[in-house]
């Protein structure tokens, strides 16, 4: 067997990548969110659960404060994205406020007083005092819990730290699944460009009288697939460290995007191998996807679960998991290129 052929059909592939505007606009939506993946996140919580923002978000905002100057809010509130402001008469952080200079009034009565009543006085806009609510939550819960220790009121509680639930669903369950596997998805669009691009053209023969078999050059377009593949999931897992998002068992988790991709491409290879036309096979092609993936929602250790479990670090998900999908894509691949021949030789 020589392999230079295979190689420049391998370099041939790659390059015609570059003149698919629909495999580079889909590239170039990935590279977008996985470059904004922190702020995404952030955008999609607001509207799933809007408290997770003042967790999620590095928003600052500036309150003007009226009243106690001692008052232990101000440490309360600086801890959080908050930057307090000390006005001395009321009318002074009202009028910051209508200028749009100030987020929020304050008036922090004194905390000798009995009842400590205070008010806020919020912006016009509405999403922009939703903003201010979800930042100024914590800190006034916090300061009324310092209020309630100081007079020796025991109110108990159950206080679980760290992030809410919605941040660890959005992230490890929607965007990085999204971010890890659609370069597979991406991938199987590319092999059955390409060959339907051979077939329709009637370029596959000329191909096939080079000093290499069918098998090899349905291989080397599927290899070309998942090289391009693997530098998508490899960026993508770098710009996510980079928005600071904690990804465990890097290794197993490309290795596991890699083989999904694999498998795509190779369903894509014997869709369109088999239908022999582009439209047709890219529609069959994204409809067994969808109805694919949605299936393997209902294993125990589908992509989807195994990807996060691993992502998270999860003592049951191991590489011996990611190992049963390799075996599983050696035999699909190693069953198309045995049957490729046939297949092409099918009248539909």
């Amino acid at each position: 067997m020589t392999y230079k052929p295979f190689i420049a059909i391998v370099k041939r592939e790659l390059r015609t990548v570059t003149r698919e505007r629909t495999i580079m606009i889909a590239i170039v939506i990935q590279l977008f969110i996985a470059s904004f993946s922190s702020t995404i996140l952030v955008g999609l919580l607001s509207f799933y659960d809007p408290s997770s923002i003042a967790f999620n978000s590095q928003i600052r905002i500036q309150a003007g404060v009226v009243g106690d100057k001692e008052s232990a809010l101000f440490n309360y509130l600086r801890a959080g994205n908050v930057r307090p402001i000390y006005f001395e008469q009321p009318e002074q952080a009202d009028n910051a406020l209508a200028r749009g200079l100030i987020d929020t009034v304050i008036y922090v009565p004194s905390e000798t007083a009995e009842v400590t009543q205070m008010q806020l006085f919020l912006p016009e806009a509405e999403t922009q005092s939703t903003v201010v609510m979800m930042l100024l939550r914590q800190p006034l819960e916090q300061y009324e819990n310092y209020l309630r220790r100081q007079r020796g009121i025991d109110v108990r509680f159950t206080d679980l730290q760290g992030k809410p639930s919605s941040s660890y669903e959005f992230l490890y369950a929607t965007i990085l699944p999204i971010l890890m596997f659609f370069p597979g998805f991406v991938a199987g669009s590319m092999v059955a460009d390409s060959v339907a691009s051979e077939l329709e053209h009637g370029t596959l023969e000329t191909l096939w009288s080079a000093p290499i078999s069918l098998s090899q050059i349905f291989a080397a377009k599927i290899v070309a697939a998942l090289l391009l593949a693997f530098a998508q999931i490899g960026v993508w897992l770098i710009l996510l460290q980079l928005n600071q998002i904690d990804v465990q068992n890097v290794g197993s988790i490309l290795l596991l995007s890699v083989i999904v991709a694999g498998l795509n491409a190779v369903a894509s290879a014997g869709i369109t191998t088999f239908l022999k036309d582009r439209e047709r096979a890219q529609f069959i092609y994204s409809l067994t996807i969808v109805m694919v993936a949605g299936g393997s929602t209902l294993l125990g250790r589908s992509p989807f679960s195994l990807l996060t479990q691993l992502a998270t670090n999860d003592y049951y998900a191991s590489m011996a998991n990611v190992a049963v999908y390799g075996v599983l894509f050696l035999l699909i691949f190693a069953g198309y290129l045995l049957f490729a021949r046939p297949m092409l030789e099918v009248k539909i």
